[in-house]
């Protein structure tokens, strides 16, 4: 069993071509609540934001909500992730999910969050938002 923390604000997961710089919009990094994810790839910068700061110029698929794992997780402890998706991967609720050093998040589409919160409920996980 897990606690999660739902974030409050809706998010967005965005792409820039490759070699995009940080934008401005993000510089200043995420509020006290929120978090905001850089993947820089070979073929393009990924980025998950808060949906109201979406980069200028990204292509971005808006109206996701963010799940956070409320305790640290160990990089050795196996199987967090799995927990999680697999219910949702069973309810046939769509996810992107991203890892810190620290914890694990998962975004659930806005319109399937009352899904996936049950969803996680029935599977044992308390969420807290």
């Amino acid at each position: 069993m897990l606690d999660l923390d739902l974030l409050p604000e809706e998010y967005a997961v965005c792409r820039l071509p490759a070699g995009s710089p940080i934008p401005a919009s993000l510089a200043a990094g995420p509020d006290e609540k929120g978090v905001i994810a850089l993947i820089w790839a070979p073929d393009e910068l990924s980025i998950i934001c808060p949906a109201d700061r979406v980069p200028e110029g990204a292509v971005a698929d808006t109206a996701w909500r963010c799940l956070r794992v409320a305790n640290e997780v160990p990089l050795a402890l196996t199987g967090v992730l799995a927990s999680l998706i697999g219910p949702l991967a069973e309810a046939r609720v769509n996810i992107v999910t991203f890892s810190t050093y620290s914890t694990d998040y998962l975004l659930v589409p806005s319109v399937r969050l009352s899904e996936a919160v049950d969803t996680l409920h029935a599977a044992g996980h308390r969420i807290a938002s």
